[in-house]
């Protein structure tokens, strides 16, 4: 029985099989951007403090600013 393979999978994969030193740079940027250690207590104060934002903010009606 066959499994149904996507194009893009098997893109990716001749592509690590053909330079397999794209793995360990895929890693790399991984780690860069998106393995993080989340620190929760700056996270929850920065919830806390958010300040509303008006219904609208590109257009405001004469007059009628800091009325919301």
């Amino acid at each position: 029985m066959e499994f149904y393979e996507s194009e893009h999978t098997k893109f990716m994969r001749e592509l690590f099989t053909k330079r397999p030193e794209l793995i360990e740079k895929q890693k790399e940027a991984r780690a860069l951007w998106w393995d993080k250690q989340v620190d929760r207590e700056a996270l929850k104060r920065f919830k806390e403090n958010k300040v509303p934002q008006k219904g609208y903010v590109y257009f405001s009606w004469p007059g009628k600013e800091g009325e919301q």
